[in-house]
């Protein structure tokens, strides 16, 4: 997506990252330069917004729910390997206690950030 008018930062590197701002979870500097994109565009502005309204949602629906404390570190070593650039394997996560099997992101796994957090 992109609104088609030149910004400091790309329309899609903004887009590729929006959870990692909505989740607070990169550099000020960073957190300063997407809030200032998205003052100067529409688009991507609707697009954090109907996300942050989607993390909330899920927050309230499923946010009381227990995480496995070892589904979740197997889900946050995932995210890891993803995040170093390499290949994550496509197997199924499976949580111990219910006994069924998830596909990997599928499960409420709570926040480190606000659910949503702030409007820009």
């Amino acid at each position: 997506m992109s609104c088609g008018e030149p910004h400091e930062t790309d329309c899609a590197e903004v887009l590729d990252h929006l959870y990692e701002y909505l989740d607070r979870e990169m550099p000020d500097g960073d957190l300063t330069k997407f809030r200032e994109h998205f003052e100067e565009c529409s688009p991507c502005l609707e697009k954090y917004g109907l996300e942050q309204a989607v993390k909330k949602l899920v927050k309230r629906c499923c946010g009381h729910d227990e995480v496995p404390g070892d589904l979740r570190s197997k889900v946050m070593g995932r995210i890891e390997l993803i995040r170093a650039g390499q290949a994550v394997p496509e197997q199924p996560v499976v949580e111990p206690a219910a006994g069924r099997t998830e596909q990997s992101g599928t499960a409420p796994l709570g926040s480190p950030g606000e659910a949503g957090g702030e409007r820009p």
